[in-house]
């Protein structure tokens, strides 16, 4: 069971480990090493109770979904489906996640292309939830004002293009008539009319409360570590400063976000006035509080309950699964 995702999981600890150890020269080893002395380790379980309550909304957020689609299964299946995924974390742009519908066709016979809708709208929603939080900090801030509102209107544009079926249905038509897409045509029917019933505004507001608060309490845990430090951002500022990052990391595409979240979440910390050991720190204790956390959930779940979704995971290949999602 554990050959299928040893490799991944090696794969994705180097790649930490190359930006641990380029963030530690960069705020030099003995500072760092006094920051990690200063922080107080009991913080750290309140920590992961920010995370937690993110996963927890996240969740609400997967099952009122997969509840619009007539997708029914048993509250304990729905939540180790949704915790299961978390194995798949560090899988580029979370494609991995398609792992849910996987594991929802074993426990309900629900075809995959009925059911991988929710996941493009769970991070489409996550992403609302994200933006909605970095434009309210980029407002009270002035931070790149119109920098925000511009990314903001094209991604909100694009969502609302989504939710328009008449117009949406059209550009499939056009898609029907390009050789190279034609064949697929049917799947993005198919797959369209699940996108349809998600993103309606009922639906798309439930969800996108549920997102904002998940990431709000998310965030929050990065502003309890900054703040214990008594390093400079206030609360919203802080909060700003992960959510952004959080964005840049997914848009990059790599695994976990990898680099790219590190680097914006120091960056960033350091142009508010933190020390850049304090920066280093706080970015690595956030980092495993939700990033590796989740890993390890995921880890802790797929091979304590395999057995209750009749999956075998050395039956799974990981290559498959992503090229379903991508």
């Amino acid at each position: 069971m554990w050959s299928k995702f040893r490799k991944r999981i090696l794969f994705s600890l180097a790649l930490g480990a190359l930006v641990f150890i380029a963030l530690t020269i960069y705020a030099d080893f003995e500072q760092l090493a006094l920051a990690f002395a200063r922080f107080n380790w009991f913080l750290f379980p309140v920590i992961l109770l920010t995370s937690s309550i993110n996963y927890l909304f996240r969740y609400f957020k997967w099952d009122y979904y997969t509840k619009q689609l007539g997708i029914r299964p048993s509250t304990k299946n729905n939540l180790i489906i949704f915790f299961a995924s978390f194995i798949m974390a560090l899988t580029p742009g979370k494609f991995g996640e398609v792992m849910k519908s996987y594991l929802l066709k074993k426990v309900n016979n629900t075809p995959m292309a009925t059911s991988a809708p929710v996941i493009l709208a769970e991070r489409l929603t996550d992403f609302i939830g994200l933006v909605i939080i970095v434009i309210v900090g980029a407002w009270m801030f002035d931070i790149g004002r119109v920098a925000v509102a511009i990314f903001a209107a094209l991604f909100f544009g694009m969502t609302v293009l989504m939710a328009w079926r008449r117009g949406s249905v059209a550009i499939i038509r056009i898609l029907e008539r390009v050789p190279f897409v034609k064949k697929f045509a049917h799947h993005f029917h198919e797959a369209y009319e699940s996108i349809y019933i998600l993103l309606r505004p009922l639906p798309l507001l439930v969800a996108t409360v549920l997102s904002v608060i998940s990431w709000f309490a998310e965030s929050l845990g990065f502003w309890i570590i900054l703040h214990h430090f008594q390093a400079p951002p206030t609360m919203f500022k802080a909060i700003f400063i992960y959510a952004f990052s959080t964005i840049v990391g997914s848009i990059t595409m790599l695994p976990g976000g990898l680099g790219m979240t590190e680097g914006s979440l120091t960056g960033l910390s350091v142009l508010a006035g933190v020390e850049n050991s304090v920066a280093v720190a706080s970015t690595f204790i956030i980092r495993a509080a939700t990033l590796w956390y989740a890993i390890v959930l995921g880890i802790v779940v797929i091979f304590g309950f395999q057995h209750k979704l009749h999956v075998q995971l050395d039956e799974l290949e990981l290559e498959t699964l992503e090229s379903q999602a991508s």
